[in-house]
């Protein structure tokens, strides 16, 4: 299930974010980023619309996917 991220509170959004930029195996390439960084650039894909916030109600979590990645799950209607 899709969750627009502006139904969320800024709290909420900002939680997401930071625990999506922190989990194990999210890799940023060679140099070292800061987490403030890595959700700043979290916040832009997801204010650009080039992420989504995916809650999966059978594993009870939330995460970040690529809107790309959804096909037509995806699509606005």
């Amino acid at each position: 299930m899709i969750i627009p991220h502006d139904q969320l509170s800024a709290e909420a959004v900002q939680g997401i974010l930071e625990d999506y930029a922190t989990r194990d195996g999210t890799d940023y390439g060679e140099l070292e980023t800061s987490l403030a960084v890595k959700v700043a650039q979290l916040r832009r894909q997801l204010e650009r619309g080039d992420i989504v916030i995916a809650y999966d109600p059978d594993a009870g979590g939330v995460s970040l996917l690529p809107k790309a990645a959804l096909g037509d799950l995806g699509k606005s209607g």
